[in-house]
């Protein structure tokens, strides 16, 4: 038992500790424990990324949107819609420095990384997580922006920039550095709808990529930071001075030395003078939607055979642009022109001042209050149920319901002539005529004539409390310069294939257009119009040696200012404002859009040789004009903006 006792503790003594391990060894352990989960890790993540990871067979297979080429009716290029792809061009025919410019810029490590660059990747994190909220950067080698563009969409996930870095080493596995180079030249988008570098050689410079400079290079390798943004057609500050930066790291790699890059800015750049002077950009936004109403969508390349005429687009484009310029201490910001001859046919549409600021189409998606530029439907309406021009009324206070509208000055000029009222826009007396003859008549007036949009039929509808687009008014316009006739407004005369094949023809099956003002109610107006443009509120429109009518526009507050004014066959609409509806600075529609008005049919009229307006003429009956001389060189009233019956406080006066 004694043994027993003693041979305990004896064995306890004899069991050897554990022992600790060393660090090292530590280190190695934990390590290696680390690593087996860091692959068992890994190779869950790859085979989750990996279940969705294209069909790699189609890599050379090439998708495009068929182009689309739109015409002036003369057959100049307006524009170029959709994809333009050339031939694939092979490196060894390239200039050394065209594809360096884009190493240099984009991945100047790519001759030494296996597809991805891993001190790009960790820079990225650090801007990522210093940066929540916007979007990611990915620190993308020339391998992984060919992954995406083959393969990827661009969506800004992790997953997808994982999926990114899979498929850029297998092209890397692949492919050689030259071939991956190439493929990518070959395949990136450039903007204007170029794919490759070939075709946006042709697009931007009209040369072969072969010939390109060190130049053009630079320029074309920094629009892959953003094509749009660095497009050397919309923004060609910021695209020379992205070049810049790209010639300066051409020179840091050993790409040209410091006097090709010298020599490089001895020679600007010049673009294509189609695409530097690229014009009608609403123009082409507007009928780019039509095509595909009547066509379908494309499937092959088609050509758009338009109505416009592109140097009165760009005398139009440069009127409406200087005369916003010159407006804006009066607060003017905005503005729109369309112009229209006389079968409906759009000659001129601009929407904007600058479709590279906004592209949001003034021209036809603006509705904005028309003011006393409706006045023509009111009187029209009343020439219709037999008054004349020469017909006395009063200018009087006048209440019809709850509302009761006011001229500018609140003074009433007794007496005076139909004639005189309309060219002095002269409120009481239209609001008068409109209650007399019926507001659901003069809406139908206005319809009939060429106006699409819904009509309010309160009485402030008289003066203009009626929302209308610049085309609308320019195409209810019309039938007062064409003789009476409806002119629905168009743009495309043709559409075809490349080959040649007719697929739309406005003139097929063209409906016959139909009177929709006779006579002698067409030459009443046309009488009456005149005198606004040579005695009354539109006298600043006048161009000596033409025949020209018209009507001007000022809603309350100033917020819109209208001129839509004619001649034989040819009507011109201008409106400005400002995009969100504040007022400007007392600008009515007989000073800035009456400038603009002047300064594009100055241009057009030499190039029409229009005739004078149709329908005859009416000798104005002598008329003891109580106002002539008040309002001689006139502005005009503003019209209240009010939809409702409700009193309208007019400015207390109008600069003329």
């Amino acid at each position: 038992m004694a043994k027993g006792k003693a041979a305990g503790p004896q064995g306890e003594r004899g069991r050897e500790p554990r022992k600790r391990r060393t660090p090292l060894q530590a280190l190695l352990y934990w390590t290696l424990v680390l690593g087996v989960w860091g692959v068992i890790f890994a190779g869950a993540l790859f085979a989750v990324v990996a279940s969705d990871l294209p069909d790699t067979s189609k890599l050379y297979e090439v998708e495009r949107q068929p182009s689309i080429s739109y015409l002036d009716r003369s057959g100049a290029l307006v524009a170029v819609r959709g994809s333009q792809y050339a031939p694939p061009v092979d490196l060894d025919k390239l200039p050394p420095y065209v594809p360096m410019a884009f190493v240099a810029i984009e991945d100047r490590w790519f001759y030494w990384h296996f597809g991805f660059n891993p001190w790009g990747i960790a820079r990225s994190q650090i801007y990522n997580l210093t940066h929540r909220g916007g979007p990611l950067r990915g620190g993308s080698t020339i391998t992984q922006q060919l992954a995406r563009n083959l393969f990827l969409t661009l969506d800004q996930t992790y997953k997808r920039k994982i999926q990114e870095l899979i498929l850029a080493v297998w092209l890397e596995a692949k492919f050689s550095k030259k071939e991956i180079l190439e493929l990518y030249l070959n395949r990136v988008y450039f903007g204007a709808g170029a794919y490759g570098i070939e075709a946006a050689s042709q697009r931007y410079f009209n040369k072969s990529a072969t010939e390109l400079t060190v130049g053009e290079a630079a320029l074309l390798a920094g629009m892959m930071k953003g094509p749009s943004r660095y497009s050397p057609v919309s923004a060609s500050d910021r695209a020379a001075r992205r070049a810049t930066i790209v010639l300066d790291e051409m020179v840091r790699i050993h790409a040209i030395t410091p006097e090709q890059r010298a020599e490089a800015f001895k020679h600007p750049v010049r673009v294509n003078p189609t695409l530097a002077n690229q014009r009608a950009q609403y123009f082409t936004d507007w009928v780019d939607d039509q095509v595909r109403g009547l066509v379908g969508e494309p499937t092959e390349d088609l050509v758009v055979e338009t109505t416009l005429d592109l140097p009165l687009q760009t005398a139009a484009e440069q009127s409406l642009r200087r005369g916003v310029l010159e407006a804006a201490k009066q607060g003017v910001e905005q503005g729109a022109l369309v112009a229209l001859d006389g079968e409906g046919r759009v000659r001129a549409y601009v929407g904007g001042t600058s479709y590279v600021d906004s592209q949001f189409d003034r021209a036809t998606m603006a509705h904005r209050q028309a003011g006393s530029a409706f006045k023509p439907f009111v009187y029209l309406t009343a020439m219709e149920q037999g008054r004349t021009p020469n017909m006395m009324v009063v200018d009087e206070p006048i209440k019809i319901g709850n509302w009761e509208p006011h001229n500018y000055t609140n003074k009433y000029l007794g007496p005076l002539t139909l004639q005189s009222a309309l060219a002095n826009s002269i409120n009481t007396v239209a609001a008068r005529l409109a209650n007399e003859v019926g507001t659901r008549n003069v809406a139908a007036t206005a319809h009939r004539l060429g106006i699409t949009s819904k009509i309010q039929l309160d009485p402030s509808m008289a003066l203009g409390a009626v929302e209308v687009s610049p085309l609308e008014m320019a195409q209810a316009y019309a039938p007062f310069s064409n003789g009476g006739l409806q002119a629905k407004a168009y743009a495309i005369e043709r559409i075809r294939t490349t080959d040649g094949r007719v697929l739309y023809d406005h003139n097929v099956d063209k409906p016959e257009r139909r009177s929709v003002i006779g006579s002698p109610a067409l030459q009443y107006m046309n009488q009456m119009l005149r005198q606004v443009v040579i005695s009354g509120t539109g006298g600043r429109a006048r161009v000596p040696g033409y025949d020209l009518a018209g009507k001007t526009g000022t809603t309350s507050d100033y917020r819109d200012a209208w001129f839509v004014g004619y001649t034989g066959g040819f009507v011109t609409a201008v409106w400005l404002g400002r995009d969100d509806n504040t007022p400007m600075k007392r600008v009515t529609g007989g000073a800035a859009p009456a400038g603009v008005w002047k300064d594009f049919m100055s241009q057009a009229l030499p190039r029409l040789k229009v005739q004078p307006i149709p329908g005859g003429v009416i000798e104005p009956p002598p008329v003891n004009d109580p106002i002539g001389d008040i309002l001689a060189g006139g502005g005009e009233q503003p019209q209240p903006t009010a939809t409702t019956p409700t009193p309208v406080q007019e400015p207390e006066s109008v600069p003329f």
